[in-house]
């Protein structure tokens, strides 16, 4: 019988790999001559087009400094990756000198220069003046800061966004302090581009040339970044929620709209005792729908049926659980983006798990609860065509 599916046809062979996740189709294309020939032809363009089920990358002391951890919700385990210098546990996952790591391939692009941010300018050598300022006040003189003393300071939370309508198909969001501003870059800039004057961002979601912002407040902001001068609207609403510890996150959803998620936590303690177990829980979340085009709000929503949401240190992922059998719909999949695991907080067990939108009751993501060093764990989503650009580079 295994003879017989190794000589089956072409087109056959490629209809069953392409039902399959990127693991277990690389296996595939690796068991035979045949088989490699299909999964060859399925990664030509629109070919292989099933979705990929995030990932979660972290970092693990047990692992080495130079390796990263991928666990696969798909195949619930673990997969080991080493990258290439620096180590990737003495770095953020944006650091000093910034660069683009695919975490998979290893393949690295560099950005622009941090100097070329607004508040960063060159000082004396390996070392950086960074400036506390926004566009309407100067908060402290000017400091000098070695290159992990910048990670600390300047750096917040990156995206990185892929369209059609850019020059070279791709955008990378910057939130930086201080006061968490925004600035952006484009693949081949030579500098970034900082969109003043408004501070306090959480979140960013990119779409048809807009980038949609939400700050700490509420407020979302769209900047248009295919003018050559950005421009930018405001939508202002107040959530109404209690006092409470919180984050905000804006998501496109499958069905056009965007959400507008806050992450509401519980047992917060800033100064927890030595040895504490657990320091900062999420204990619900609350959604609404806005409509992008009027920018006001329709809805708040009491759950997401069939749709799961992905909050953590990188791009906020709503997705049709349909489409991915290993996810659970009206769940929401989060891990910690909590920048205090900078400061001293290492040991500590992530905030990470499972969120059940429907009663707020959560469960383990893995177990025993990770306690992963620097930089926090991000979900990512494979990419097959542009894991197999890189290895054939």
């Amino acid at each position: 019988m295994e003879g017989a599916s190794r000589d089956l046809p072409q087109d056959i062979l490629m209809d069953i790999f392409a039902t399959l996740e990127i693991p277990d189709l690389v296996r595939a294309g690796s068991v035979c001559s045949s088989w490699r020939s299909a999964y060859s032809r399925l990664l030509l363009p629109g070919h292989y087009t099933r979705p990929q089920t995030p990932c979660l990358l972290y970092t693990s002391a047990t692992a080495g400094e130079s390796v990263a951890c991928l666990y696969s919700l798909a195949e619930k385990r673990t997969y080991k990756l080493t990258l290439p210098g620096p180590p990737i546990s003495t770095t953020h996952v944006i650091g000093s000198e910034m660069h683009l790591v695919n975490p998979i391939t290893g393949e690295q692009t560099h950005l622009p220069p941090v100097t070329t941010i607004e508040q960063v300018n060159s000082g004396a050598l390996h070392k950086y003046e960074f400036s506390s300022h926004t566009a309407e006040r100067v908060y402290s003189p000017p400091s000098i800061s070695a290159l992990e003393e910048l990670r600390n300071e300047l750096h917040h939370k990156a995206f990185v966004f892929f369209s059609d309508d850019t020059c070279n198909g791709c955008v990378v969001v910057h939130i930086h302090n201080p006061f968490c501003q925004l600035s952006f870059a484009r693949a081949g800039d030579d500098g970034w581009t900082w969109l003043p004057p408004h501070t306090h961002f959480d979140d960013c979601v990119y779409r048809n040339g807009l980038l949609y912002a939400v700050t700490s407040f509420g407020d979302i902001h769209a900047f248009n970044l295919s003018s050559p001068v950005p421009t930018m609207r405001m939508i202002t609403w107040e959530p109404g929620l209690e006092d409470r510890f919180l984050n905000a996150y804006i998501v496109q959803a499958p069905w056009g709209s965007l959400l507008q998620v806050w992450r509401l936590y519980e047992h917060c303690d800033l100064e927890p005792e030595p040895g504490a177990s657990v320091f900062w829980n999420t204990g619900e979340l609350v959604i609404y729908e806005v409509d992008a085009s009027s920018g006001e709000r329709i809805r708040k929503l009491s759950c997401l049926r069939d749709h799961a949401l992905f909050l953590g240190h990188n791009q906020t992922l709503c997705l049709a659980a349909q489409d991915y059998p290993a996810l659970r719909g009206n769940h929401a999949y989060f891990t910690d983006d909590n920048v205090l695991w900078t400061k001293g907080f290492r040991n500590n067990p992530r905030d990470m798990g499972i969120l059940d939108l429907g009663n707020n009751s959560r469960e383990e993501l893995v177990s025993p609860r990770l306690c992963s060093d620097c930089p926090a764990p991000v979900w990512i989503t494979p990419n097959l065509r542009k894991m197999n650009l890189a290895f054939n580079e």
